[in-house]
């Protein structure tokens, strides 16, 4: 249960997002807020129950590998 004053809106609410980080996961590229969610880089979610909330946003396309050049 949150701890925060005003509380912290649960895993399946609309506002879910608004909750406040936990945790940050650099190497993962995500976030733990304070109600289980796990907010993505590319804004897409994973609820504490297993529900995945797509992304809102895309990830930019890589570029394009250098290719070598032999001669």
């Amino acid at each position: 249960m949150c701890g925060h004053r005003p509380e912290c809106p649960p895993a399946d609410a609309a506002d879910r997002e608004a909750a406040r980080v936990r945790a940050r996961h650099l190497e993962i590229g995500c976030s733990e807020l304070c109600n289980g969610v796990l907010v993505f880089e590319d804004t897409g979610c994973l609820l504490p129950a297993g529900k995945v909330i797509g992304p809102r946003r895309s990830m930019p396309l890589a570029a394009t590998p250098c290719t070598a050049v032999t001669s």
